[in-house]
């Protein structure tokens, strides 16, 4: 029988979901986690404005404190609006989606990368380890934010330049894992099994030690998006993130700075607030992970 299709596995996953829900912290971080990500895909049919479509705008709408009416009556800025007239709700709805796709997207091609560049690692061994290893450790050696200004600074503007700098910068926790965890199996009775049915080594790598260096990578997954976003808004509050044509949290907190000594504090606020409860609901989920995939971080 195929290693992953054994009933133990199913019953492992029904534990760790039954270990996972004991955690009313991490269940209601999971659940404010959906919830963001709903309102990031609906978000142009649950906001009253597009707040990037320069036709909706109006700037004796500009920062309005919370609660006020909409200059022709139509729907009340509950949030108040910004700088340039934007309905501030609707733009932490639309910040959210740049946010949340920076975050998501350059965690998943960085953990297909560094996962496969690991697994390459630990099956080759020799030079090509080494030569990988040394490249992972340049890479984590460096601190993270001042590399991003570097390769930022040189690719310009943009949210596939913002995404291809957090992958570079990124896929290495995932190839060190995954190298790790795949030396360890590879010493498993399963392996020697599968080698002694005459299963090629890649077939052995890919169906059957893959599997089971996932628990930790997907650990690392979950808050590596929370650190990617957090990096996304740090550098787009410094300038080199995305646009202001496609602005998200960091961007949207940057625009409120000015207002600040002014009293307009909802400007940089509300995003501020939007933007602390999205990482801590990631970084909720992401704890109870390690805590159930890892026997010996358990309390």
């Amino acid at each position: 029988m195929n290693h992953r299709q054994r009933p133990e596995d199913t019953a492992q996953a029904l534990r760790w979901l039954q270990d996972f829900a004991r955690s009313r912290l991490a269940v209601a971080g999971l659940l404010v986690l959906l919830g963001v990500l709903l309102l990031a895909i609906t978000a142009p049919w649950v906001t009253p404005q597009n707040p990037y479509d320069l036709m909706q705008l109006d700037v004796l709408d500009a920062r309005l404190p919370p609660g006020s009416p909409q200059g022709g009556g139509l729907y009340t800025y509950w949030l108040g609006t910004d700088g340039q007239g934007r309905d501030l709700y609707s733009a932490i709805v639309y910040g959210l989606r740049i946010s949340l796709l920076v975050g998501l997207g350059s965690a998943l091609i960085a953990a297909c990368t560094g996962t496969l560049l690991g697994l390459v690692a630990a099956q080759a061994g020799g030079p090509i380890d080494a030569l990988l290893m040394r490249l992972v450790d340049l890479l984590l050696s460096f601190p993270t934010i001042l590399m991003a200004l570097m390769i930022l600074a040189y690719v310009g503007k943009g949210v596939g330049n913002v995404v291809l700098t957090l992958v570079l910068l990124e896929w290495a926790y995932y190839a060190r894992t995954a190298r790790g965890q795949a030396l360890v199996e590879s010493q498993r009775g399963y392996v020697d099994a599968a080698r002694g049915l005459g299963l090629g080594r890649w077939r052995i790598l890919i169906g059957h030690i893959l599997p089971n260096c996932l628990p930790p990578l997907l650990v690392i997954a979950a808050l590596q998006v929370a650190r990617a976003i957090t990096l996304e808004a740090t550098l787009s509050f410094l300038g080199l993130g995305v646009p202001i044509t496609e602005p998200s949290l960091g961007l949207l907190i940057a625009n409120g700075y000015q207002y600040l000594l002014s009293n307009e504090y909802w400007i940089s606020l509300f995003p501020g607030l939007a933007l602390l409860i999205t990482i801590v609901a990631i970084n909720l989920v992401g704890d109870q992970l390690r805590e159930v995939l890892n026997p010996r971080a358990q309390r």
